[in-house]
């Protein structure tokens, strides 16, 4: 789940990250106000969850409370397009308007899960507020790295090493250092997946600052993080995410046409790959879990039809705990009350597999069984194309 700036920025605060003065406008009165109670110049930042904010015209500086308020008119309300967002880019509801840092260096920051070594990996670089992974890609010398330990966390020698990298020293090291432990902190304290800061800044008066913040978190752990599920903002993800997780389903809205229903996420990507493999392409990742109901099933099925990409629709499904005439029956039953017209191809295998495929081939209902997930990927393709 990914959170606004300005909530990440909140969050910060909390661990004692330092962060520029500032607050959330919905309105361009609201952003005069903020501006007024701050003096001087100030930022006013698009609150969407995507980065590159700035090439696409949802960062201004603003002298005075009156540019604040005409600035932020400009933002509010305007479809931002960057790399990060749909291709028709997302409405700007609410802007950031923060005091104006004095900027002498800019430097990254980030906490991340390293899966190949199963531990947390803190990064730093010099190359802050710049595209990160063209960073990575072209100098990867340039991004220091150190491994927290599983059970003690990150280190002050670690910490250290990492400000050393940066070529800080005298009062801005020893403000890094801290900042990097708090950081820590609030990243393990929230389940975080990810913490970036990009960019950290040294002022011109030796202050760091995180200008700017963004925070991701675990899905599987807001069960028990309710303060920070609560900051989830449905207005910036796709309707169909939306909707998929209501039933819990996971759903990731993809570009092609064949709509791909699965029980296993190990699975999902295998079946997107084979549909690849036979010349089509996925229109989303469906995983329905190991033990879906008829609800989940008619639910996904609903999902899947609204999309008007979507041209057919393969179901890939290993019956374990799921068993297939179960799943043949909640197929049979989703198909006949939503009156769904998309073909639908069905390989199965498992538990009960030839009784679920007895019931589909005696429903009445067009629906194609395939043999194998290459026979079944090749039906879905070319069902979609014509």
């Amino acid at each position: 789940m990914k959170i606004h700036e300005y909530q990440a920025k909140a969050l910060l605060r909390e661990f004692g990250v330092p962060v520029p003065a500032g607050d959330v406008a919905t309105t361009p009165a609201e952003a005069r106000a903020v501006a007024s109670r701050l003096g001087g110049r100030v930022v006013v930042k698009a609150q969407v969850h995507a980065g590159g904010r700035g090439k696409a015209g949802g960062i201004k500086v603003a002298d005075d409370a009156a540019a604040a308020e005409r600035v932020a008119k400009q933002i509010l309300g305007m479809k931002l397009k960057t790399p990060q967002t749909p291709p028709d880019g997302i409405l700007v509801r609410s802007v950031l308007v923060e005091e104006g840092s004095a900027v002498d260096r800019e430097l990254y920051l980030s906490i991340t899960l390293d899966r190949a070594r199963a531990t947390h990996v803190v990064l730093a670089s010099l190359a802050g507020g710049m595209d990160i992974e063209e960073v990575a890609a072209r100098t990867p010398e340039r991004i220091f790295r150190e491994w927290a330990h599983p059970a003690l966390g990150i280190q002050d020698f670690q910490a250290r090493r990492l400000a050393y990298g940066l070529g800080l020293a005298g009062e801005p090291f020893k403000q890094t250092v801290g900042l990097i432990r708090s950081l820590f902190a609030l990243y393990l304290a929230h389940d975080c997946s990810l913490v970036e800061i990009n960019p950290l800044v040294v002022t011109k008066d030796g202050r760091v600052l995180a200008l700017d913040a963004k925070l991701n978190f675990d899905d599987n752990a807001l069960m028990r993080r309710k303060e920070i599920a609560a900051l989830r903002d449905v207005n910036e993800e796709d309707p169909l995410d939306v909707e998929a997780s209501k039933y819990g389903l996971n759903y990731i809205k993809l570009d092609g046409n064949v709509g791909c229903m699965v029980n296993g996420a190990g699975l999902a990507m295998a079946t997107m790959d084979i549909v690849k493999l036979a010349g089509g392409e996925p229109a989303n990742f469906l995983d329905v879990g190991g033990g879906a109901s008829p609800e989940q099933i008619e639910n996904a099925f609903r999902i899947l039809s609204s999309d008007p990409s979507v041209k057919a629709v393969f179901i890939n499904v290993f019956g374990g705990i799921l068993r297939c005439d179960r799943l043949a029956a909640g197929v049979i039953a989703a198909v006949q009350k939503l009156g769904l017209r998309l073909p639908v191809v069905v390989r199965m295998e498992g538990t009960n597999v030839e009784e679920g495929r007895r019931m589909l081939a005696e429903s009445g209902l067009a629906l194609t069984n395939a043999d194998d997930m290459g026979d079944g990927a090749k039906k879905a393709v070319a069902l979609a194309r014509g």
